[in-house]
């Protein structure tokens, strides 16, 4: 199977009673799920869209947004999902970028949505949730889905731009539907009676991959959070009993300093993704939550995921697994080489997963690629049972004097100190030494720590080139929509030439 809508089409016919999505009050069956996609990828037909035309979609995690999705796909278009929170400058460039024919978006986006496609010469529907199903009504469902090879594009997933403007990932349908089904079969191993927690947002590649196509292709239940609250996470993991609970490593934070109350008697397996999970934090998760923690990795350009500690195999806390089914991984030194067990190399990836590019920028697919391998930017190790371990981002390295600082390394140390709740780690200009380490920290609330102690208290645990002279103690850290804390909007004044 290549074709992505086709993941719901199979569902429908065999499950078709059964509840697909769920938000709050809202819910729709899978029968109810294929009746107003078809009316919508009607609508997109009478507004002309052609097969491979790009629909951007803004909508919070909310039900209509697996209706735009899957819809979409239905005509033959592709799918351009983007933050619903994104400013209207921001939504017009991707806006031009993709040359998209069509923007849905909600009310609550309306202000900048609105103006931006405006400016952009893009066409707006605003999916307001009291009038959109009405809407649909007006249409006849379509006949028949348009079909789609296994190399069209499905959906365009735009990058952070961490280096630069935003760039466009193009994944294909053998991309989606590959991944999304050895997530569903091989690693989370769902079932119809499975309830994934869907507070990851669905137009980023964890969310939309591992709970909604996931979920989709298993026929589960998706069950919606618009916002991460932890209150109102517990509130929805109990309501509608969620089994599988798929989360980044600032919500199992937050949840922590929340507290769970009353156990989660339906929860069997908690995933972590988006950036690495500290092994102190990974344990005191699981004993909270009462379920094991698995760690997984992945990028938007491949699909995401490309590595996994699978259930029912050995676990190795701080490692992000096995490469998945389908998957190669290779660590690459500095001299192109691939670099052997307990070395430190540039990790690249290949395999159904890998994207076909990016978005009509020639250049930088070409960068991107070499020899057939996507090169991530990330830094790992792998260890003598294939295990893989994140070091660090190739350009997170902290050159201090002439040697490398790992961050990862040093945040961890950080993590163990009992008034510690989030630390990250970054590199401050330094005339003499090029770099120095420098650390913000945010603290349990009432906690006596002083920067002093934590400096010491790192000190005491790594060489002495690596601790950080400077340690910052902030009210919170910036995090980007996925709650991916963002160490290029932290900001930690230089050394003074006192710093020991």
């Amino acid at each position: 199977m290549t074709d992505l809508f086709a993941l719901l089409a199979r569902s429908v016919r065999s499950r078709a009673d059964r509840t697909a999505v769920r938000q709050g009050k809202d819910s729709l069956t899978y029968a109810q799920l294929d009746a107003i996609t078809a009316r919508f990828a009607t609508l997109l037909r009478s507004k002309g869209l052609r097969a491979g035309d790009r629909v951007a979609v803004a909508l919070p995690n909310v039900v209509q947004f697996p209706v735009v999705y899957y819809g979409i796909l239905r005509a033959g278009g592709t799918v351009v999902p983007m933050n619903p929170l994104l400013k209207s400058g921001e939504m017009v460039f991707v806006l031009r970028d993709c040359g998209a024919r069509l923007l849905v978006t909600s009310p609550a986006c309306a202000d900048e949505a609105v103006p931006a496609a405006a400016e952009a010469g893009t066409e707006c529907l605003v999916a307001d949730p009291a009038t959109f199903t009405a809407l649909l009504r007006s249409f006849e469902p379509v006949a028949r889905a348009a079909g789609a090879a296994g190399d069209d594009t499905a959906v365009i997933l735009y990058t952070s731009g961490t280096t630069g403007a935003p760039k466009g990932a193009e994944l294909t349908q053998r991309n989606l539907v590959s991944n999304a089904l050895t997530v569903a079969r091989t690693l989370l191993r769902l079932g119809p009676d499975d309830v994934l927690f869907g507070g990851l947002p669905l137009f980023h590649a964890f969310g939309q991959t591992c709970a909604m196509n996931a979920s989709i292709a298993s026929g589960s239940c998706l069950s919606l959070l618009p916002r991460f609250q932890p209150s109102d996470a517990l509130e929805t993991l109990r309501r509608d009993g969620a089994t599988v609970f798929l989360g980044v490593p600032t919500m199992y934070s937050a949840l922590l300093r929340h507290g769970t109350g009353p156990s989660l008697p339906r929860l069997r397996l908690a995933v972590s993704g988006g950036s690495s999970l500290p092994v102190e934090l990974l344990h005191a998760a699981e004993r909270e939550l009462g379920v094991t923690v698995l760690e997984g990795y992945g990028l938007s350009e491949t699909s995401p995921v490309a590595c996994f500690n699978p259930p029912g195999r050995p676990r190795k806390p701080g490692s992000i697994g096995l490469p998945v089914r389908g998957v190669e991984l290779r660590l690459v030194g500095a001299d192109g080489g691939t670099s052997g067990p307990g070395e430190v190399g540039e990790l690249a990836i290949r395999g159904e997963n890998v994207m076909k590019g990016y978005w009509n920028r020639p250049e930088a697919t070409a960068a991107a690629f070499r020899d057939g391998w996507f090169h991530t930017g990330d830094l790992a190790r792998v260890d003598e049972d294939g295990y893989y371990f994140v070091v660090d981002r190739k350009k997170d390295l902290v050159i201090r004097g002439g040697y490398n600082v790992y961050p990862r390394e040093i945040e961890e140390v950080l993590y163990r100190h009992p008034d510690v709740v989030e630390a990250a780690v970054v590199g401050v200009p330094d005339p003499v030494l090029g770099e120095e380490v420098a650390a913000a920290v945010v603290l349990r609330t009432g906690a006596p720590a002083t920067a002093d102690e934590l400096r010491d208290y790192v000190k005491q645990q790594v060489a002495a080139y690596k601790y950080p002279r400077i340690v910052t103690l902030v009210d919170a850290l910036p995090k980007g929509a996925t709650g991916k804390i963002l160490k290029r909007d932290i900001r930690i004044a230089p050394p003074t030439p006192s710093a020991t």
